[in-house]
């Protein structure tokens, strides 16, 4: 049983009495600031738990914690409505982005003003290379993983996750705008056409940025229940873990994704090569006006958390705290624990620095967002094997025999595989690792995701070896064409790619989800945004890396580029499971920790011009969270 902290839960002396002249010093509320009971009318101590969205609940004893079969709760409407939002999001996003290869790599097909290229044709625009349509893909993925820092930044400290979302909305559809007029013929066969794409993509990628850093913390923010709590199912005990329901959240959220990206991505390579590059992104565009209806619609269902305030310098003097005196050549000190008790509150002798205007437990609560990104730390060699998908497979593919299949469809084979597997992962895989007492917890998952990484490009590299032994052209089989220009493929089918999107899908289902549950529950709940554009950073990295190897994605590189891809994901799926063992030991208590709170003054009196952000809704008051 924890000890109780009185001096954790109160503001700081020095912040009550030492108040700058001009400003206002919020009133302490013990009510407001600490779990109270109406009934017993009193706050309730640090070793209970008390949840006034569940008054009812029962908790369970130490004995029920470790006996009881554990299962998820019920997933809420009001998640089911923003994934909604996700899926049209996505449909639009992969709808678009599923036919960027071709639209810069090929030339227009002969006589085609929209870019079609038929039955038996390539379609194409720009007439760019492999090496420049990989370029730009990549820079686009860096690109729409390097803007979530500043979304969350705004959803956490002005606007709230809600507004963010619906800014992000209106940027996104300037872009998409910008990606139809690209494509009306006539303004599609100009030269310097590319500079206007990219000028689309970088606005659309901006807005999907603010958009991604926010739309999973909405999502699981609508589940209440914080703590395991003991109910009745079908005449047995058992133990509601949010845990699993926060596993069980992100999996059907992934599903309602690749349900949007399955759709957007078949119906617009059919567009793309019958009709037109036009029609390929005006659809995603119409389908992306439905995502802010909808979060207007449900608007009344959402649990939404306010803008917290300027809580970021808080926390980065918290780790500088923690980390005082180990900047150090001495790699012991260097590499060493961090001392987190120093930059507790009830540990400071004397009177406290303005500051720290926070209890211990958020230190605890950003001691576990610092282990988060730890573990964040390693996904870039992961999502370097998962970027292969979005470009060089799709080129991989454009060389081998189609048989009438636009050449951009066979990658669905990785959302349809995630839309079958996850409701099995969920149903039936888990629950019955479960009932055998394994505990196949969010970093063993991550682990299994980066073999089944490794896998997928294993498979890719031999695909490609046999492409160069059979191809006409030998090892420049992405060139390959006859006298007429037609191009000439390598005999081997082009389903043979199945392994290599099977694989990553199921990779998907374990590093992926995982890193969205787990940068979720591990972030205080005031910093939920900025620790999802963290996560989401490391795809931006494996982007960045991912230029670095442009030049091994075009013939005669490309078996390398598989090869490299391989090696480093399973060199990141051993040294991730060796560096985070011990951590995924102390998994439940990390789960178990008490919310934190930071307390916040008001602005001065004089201050009174609202700031930009406010005028969209940004929060002025002070707020303790």
């Amino acid at each position: 049983m924890p000890m109780e902290e009185p001096m954790a839960q109160m503001p700081p002396p020095a912040f009550v009495e030492g108040a700058a002249k001009n400003d206002a010093v919020v009133p302490y509320d013990e009510k407001k600031e600490q779990p109270y009971d109406e009934e017993e009318g009193k706050v309730v101590a640090a070793n209970e738990y008390y949840d006034p969205k569940n008054p009812n609940d029962v908790y369970p004893t130490e004995e029920e914690a470790a006996t009881l079969p554990r299962i998820p709760d019920a997933v809420p409407l009001a998640s089911y409505l923003v994934a909604l939002v996700e899926l049209g999001e996505r449909f639009s996003y992969y709808g678009t982005t599923v036919v960027f290869t071709n639209f810069i790599q090929r030339p227009l097909p002969p006589g085609s003003r929209t870019g079609a290229g038929g039955t038996d044709g390539q379609p194409g625009a720009l007439n760019m290379g492999q090496k420049a349509a990989f370029g730009l893909t990549t820079f686009n993925t860096f690109w729409i993983y390097l803007t979530p820092l500043l979304g969350a930044y705004v959803a956490d400290q002005f606007l709230g996750r809600y507004k963010t979302i619906q800014v992000a909305n209106l940027i996104v559809l300037v872009g998409h705008i910008l990606l139809v007029v690209c494509a009306i013929p006539g303004v599609i066969e100009k030269d310097g056409i590319i500079g206007l794409f990219v000028v689309a993509i970088i606005i659309m990628g901006f807005g999907s940025g603010w958009f991604k850093s926010n739309v999973a913390p909405l999502i699981a923010e609508q589940v209440t229940r914080q703590k395991a709590v003991v109910e009745v199912r079908k005449g047995k005990k058992v133990l509601i873990d949010p845990a699993l329901t926060s596993a069980r959240l992100f999996m059907y959220f992934y599903l309602f994704i690749n349900i949007g990206s399955l759709c957007g991505q078949i119906g617009m390579v059919y567009a793309e090569k019958y009709v037109g590059f036009w029609l390929s992104y005006l659809l995603p565009t119409i389908v992306f006006l439905i995502c802010p209806l909808v979060l207007i619609f449900g608007k009344k269902l959402y649990i939404m958390t306010p803008p917290s305030g300027s809580v970021y310098p808080v926390a980065f003097k918290v780790i500088r705290e923690a980390n005082r005196g180990t900047l150090s050549l001495n790699p012991k000190k260097l590499f060493g624990p961090r001392n987190w008790e120093n930059a507790k509150p009830s540990n400071v002798v004397g009177e406290r620095p303005e500051w720290m205007r926070y209890d211990d437990a958020w230190v605890d609560e950003v001691k576990r967002a610092v282990s988060a990104c730890k573990v964040f730390l390693f996904y870039p060699v992961y999502w370097l094997a998962y970027n292969q998908m979005t470009g060089n497979l799709t080129s991989q593919a454009a060389t081998m025999e189609l048989n009438g299949v636009p050449n951009d469809i066979i990658n669905n084979i990785n959302p349809i595989s995630l839309i079958i597997f996850i409701p099995i992962f969920d149903l039936g895989l888990y629950p019955y690792l479960r009932r055998k007492g394994i505990r196949f917890s969010p970093l063993k998952r991550i682990t299994a995701g980066f073999f089944c990484a490794t896998l997928a490009m294993i498979w890719a590299t031999v695909t490609q070896l046999y492409i160069y032994r059979m191809s006409p052209c030998g090892y420049y089989a992405n060139t390959c064409t006859d006298a007429d220009g037609n191009t000439l493929a390598a005999p081997i089918n082009v389903w043979s790619q199945i392994g290599s999107y099977a694989l990553i899908g199921f990779s998907e289902i374990f590093a992926s989800i995982t890193i969205l549950e787990y940068a979720y529950s591990k972030a205080p709940k005031n910093m939920r945004s900025i620790v999802q554009a963290i996560a989401l950073l490391t795809n931006a990295v494996a982007a960045a890396i991912g230029e670095g190897l442009v030049p091994l994605s075009d013939d005669p590189h490309l078996i390398w580029n598989y090869m490299v891809s391989a090696l480093l994901a399973a060199a990141g799926g051993i040294g991730f499971f060796i560096c985070f063992r011990q951590l995924d030991r102390e998994e439940e208590v990390l789960n178990e920790l008490p919310e934190g709170h930071v307390w916040f003054k008001e602005r001065p009196a004089k201050a009174e011009k609202k700031s930009f952000f406010s005028r969209f809704g940004g929060s002025e008051k002070p707020t303790a969270e």
